[in-house]
């Protein structure tokens, strides 16, 4: 059995579903489109659940935002950084909002509206593998769910959209493509009733010694935590979170994360990083989405990168007549590649770098932690700037790489000029054993009350300056 099409999709999550739809409003003839996917069940995942301002605008563009209607969407205004007791509120400017909800949902409506469509046929099958005739991907074998028979469907164009996990990854990009980055783990759970420091913001707690906590609010009583988690994962993740990640989080949310961690599993996703590829391998088919490139979800920006990508793609695509020229498809895929390497790379480069600061793993990266959550506190064009990056609204490296430097040079200052949290024996500072935290950053002292050593916040003295000088040296190398 064989089906011919114009172009065929393999995967209807965001991109495909997405792409999809793109393709069955072009202003060239009516194209014939399928869009193949395993299961067409409701998705059932962690991640995948921010959409930045961004990402809402490339919605609108696509005629998509339907898709965020009836499902309980949550309008996003920035983010609330924690640390240390100590609360930063980075608003998007503007007004601008982003969305959170819940995937599966989100999902669904992008389903929906690719299968009204005209011209788009959504089918379930498990793609079994790419077919080629003469060095050419000429469509794929797949299985419907219906049947145990094979099926060959055929197309001019296919493109793999079929995920982080994807199948075909490495068979399209041949020596090209380079392996996927693991980085840590998303370890995460669904709070009920939660209430957040900043409603309806983002919050990104960090937790000294170990990686960002994210939470955010995906429905009206829904509210979903991301504990980060670096390798080896713990065999006990309930405990390690009661342990070592809930006292460094607010006070509000430690009895819904109980209660959640004692009803509820502990899910997990892999933090991969994947940088794009020239995907001129092979004739006849391209990656799309998470196949073809992918980010810390940190900053949740890889729903907006994904949506960029299938307006810009779609445009291109909408010009060609022939998809089977390959000498055209050459250009297409150029003018792509650099349309898209302002959003894109600006949100890559600082998921994988914002990921390094708020993680903090060694004394550097502290440094630079602590100045940049200082930075942030100084607010103005210090707030503005980054949440602009973050969010997709302002895609500049350039602008990306002031920022950056800007904290770590700041971050300098601070070891220098501001009081650092030094540790003192217990023994030698029993006057201040009832002491309390010092949140105005001014000097003080905090007590731990489950360790025999007091937390002295003391500005450093002429003595500490050769260490330091040095330490800065190398703030400056790890930024760079």
């Amino acid at each position: 059995m064989s089906s011919q099409y114009d172009v065929l999709i393999v995967g209807a999550g965001i991109a495909g579903s997405a792409l999809a739809h793109a393709l069955s409003q072009s202003s060239a003839p009516q194209r014939r489109i399928a869009l193949l996917e395993r299961s067409l069940a409701e998705p059932d995942r962690i991640v995948g659940e921010l959409l930045q301002p961004a990402g809402v605008a490339f919605l609108d563009k696509l005629g998509l935002q339907g898709a965020l209607e009836g499902i309980d969407a949550i309008p996003v205004h920035g983010y609330a950084v924690v640390q240390d007791g100590r609360i930063v509120h980075i608003p998007y400017p503007d007004g601008r909002e982003g969305r959170s909800f819940h995937h599966g949902l989100f999902v669904q409506g992008l389903r929906e509206h690719a299968m009204r469509a005209k011209g788009v046929d959504v089918i379930e099958a498990t793609v079994n593998e790419l077919v080629e005739e003469e060095g050419m991907v000429v469509g794929v074998k797949a299985t419907r769910s219906s049947g145990k028979e094979k099926q060959v469907f055929r197309a001019d164009l296919t493109v793999i959209a079929d995920g982080c996990f994807s199948n075909f990854r490495s068979a399209v990009q041949g020596p090209s493509g380079r392996p996927s980055n693991t980085r840590s783990h998303f370890c995460g759970a669904i709070l009920k009733d939660a209430r957040l420091p900043i409603s309806q913001h983002g919050t990104v707690a960090l937790v000294r010694g170990h990686g960002p906590v994210l939470l955010y609010q995906i429905s009206e009583h829904d509210t979903r935590i991301l504990v980060d988690v670096k390798g080896p994962v713990p065999s006990d993740l309930k405990k390690h979170i009661l342990t070592k990640i809930l006292p460094s989080l607010p006070n509000q949310l430690h009895e819904p994360i109980r209660a959640a961690l004692a009803t509820d599993r502990v899910r997990r996703m892999p933090n991969s990083f994947l940088p794009p590829a020239s995907q001129t391998h092979k004739r006849g088919v391209i990656l799309l989405g998470d196949a073809w490139n992918m980010r810390h979800p940190l900053t949740g920006g890889g729903m907006t990168v994904a949506l960029s990508d299938v307006y810009i793609l779609s445009q291109h695509l909408d010009k060609i007549n022939d998809l089977l020229d390959w000498s055209q498809m050459k250009d297409v895929l150029d003018k792509w590649w650099w349309e898209r390497k302002g959003l894109a790379a600006t949100i890559n480069i600082m998921s994988i770098a914002l990921y390094d600061v708020f993680g903090a793993d060694g004394e550097c990266l502290t440094v630079f932690q602590d100045g940049c959550f200082k930075y942030f506190e100084r607010g103005g064009e210090s707030v503005r700037g980054p949440i602009s990056l973050l969010s997709g609204i302002a895609p500049s490296t350039s602008l990306l790489a002031y920022h950056f430097f800007y904290v770590a040079i700041y971050s300098i200052w601070v070891l220098f000029a501001h009081p650092r949290r030094i540790h003192a024996p217990r023994a030698n500072s029993e006057s201040h054993v009832n002491g309390t935290p010092d949140m105005t950053g001014n000097g003080g002292v905090h007590t731990d009350e489950k360790h025999s050593d007091v937390h002295i916040m003391q500005i450093p003295s002429i003595l500490d300056y050769p260490r330091l000088f040095w330490l800065s040296c190398r703030v400056v190398r790890s930024a760079t």
